[in-house]
């Protein structure tokens, strides 16, 4: 499969090593695959490692399928499929509550069986969202996008914001929590807040909203990418979301108000910004009802 994009202008001059490992993240292995092969093209001509590479030249790049092993999966529903962004790199959808990302048996039918099915082929998941949260996924549409994906997401340059709708009301605007999270050793489907032996977690509260029922609608931007980070942060600091049925088991809410509602990172072939949102049917509702401050 071959990619070809533009050099753009904001990108300093570096060499193409550099630009290779630095700028588009790629892993080692599949850069040995592109030196080794003489996959890179500048300009349509071969390169060497330390030639420099400038805004305006013509890159691209070849990865050979049999490098790749493709994982064949069963096909889901298209119908389900709620499109946000596409391109031939991957595809960022909007998942419904109530429907796992992935499933954890191999005939267990999941949001990844539907996209790929939408898409045609095989995809492969970035990051994933608990069954009982809604938004936005990230998915990879080849083997070769997806390490490269991978390491954006390692290196923190994929910025997640989610809208919560919580008990309670917040005093400041806005909010930085960084308490650590361990698993829960009573319950294994929990984590919890553990000091001692948890692991950094940092995620950003802004209030936007007060209600009657003394509710208040949040923003959380997650620093780091801990399970449940969100879950546990709020209901430890005495903000439980309504409708969390582990964390606010006695919430009448019918579902889980945890929306993942914007995605924004720079595309890594591309290097087009990205800013990416949708909502559900119940946020919706939600930021159109009036603000009681």
């Amino acid at each position: 499969m071959k990619f070809t994009f533009i050099i753009p202008d904001s990108l300093p001059e570096m060499t193409v090593k550099t630009f290779l490992e630095e700028q588009l993240l790629i892993p080692r292995k599949i850069r040995h695959f592109l030196r080794t092969k003489k996959n890179i093209l500048i300009n349509q001509k071969e390169v060497h490692w330390q030639q420099i590479i400038k805004s305006g030249d013509k890159c691209q790049l070849t990865f050979d399928e049999e490098d790749y092993p493709t994982k064949e999966i069963s096909l889901g529903n298209p119908d389900l499929v709620q499109e946000v962004y596409q391109d031939q790199h991957l595809i960022v959808v909007n998942k419904p509550e109530g429907m796992k990302t992935h499933g954890n048996q191999p005939n267990e039918i999941a949001l990844l069986n539907h996209v790929s099915a939408y898409v045609g082929q095989t995809c492969y998941v970035v990051h994933r969202l608990d069954m009982e949260t809604s938004g936005l996924v990230l998915f990879a549409k080849n083997p070769f996008i997806l390490p490269i994906l991978n390491r954006l997401l390692e290196k923190k340059e994929i910025s997640r914001e989610y809208l919560a709708l919580v008990e309670g009301a917040f005093r400041s605007k806005e909010l930085v929590f960084r308490d650590k999270i361990g698993r829960d050793r009573h319950d294994r489907r929990k984590r919890l807040v553990d000091p001692k032996n948890g692991q950094f977690a940092e995620t950003i509260v802004a209030r936007l909203k007060k209600f009657e029922d003394g509710s208040s609608l949040i923003r959380c931007r997650l620093k780091t990418g801990r399970t449940h980070q969100i879950r546990v942060h709020l209901s430890h600091h005495n903000h439980p979301i309504l409708g969390d049925p582990l964390y606010h088991p006695k919430s009448k809410t019918p579902r889980l108000m945890l929306h993942a509602y914007r995605l924004s990172f720079t595309h890594p072939l591309t290097m087009e910004k990205l800013k990416l949102s949708a909502l559900s049917d119940s946020f919706e509702a939600i930021l159109k009802t009036k603000d009681d401050r």
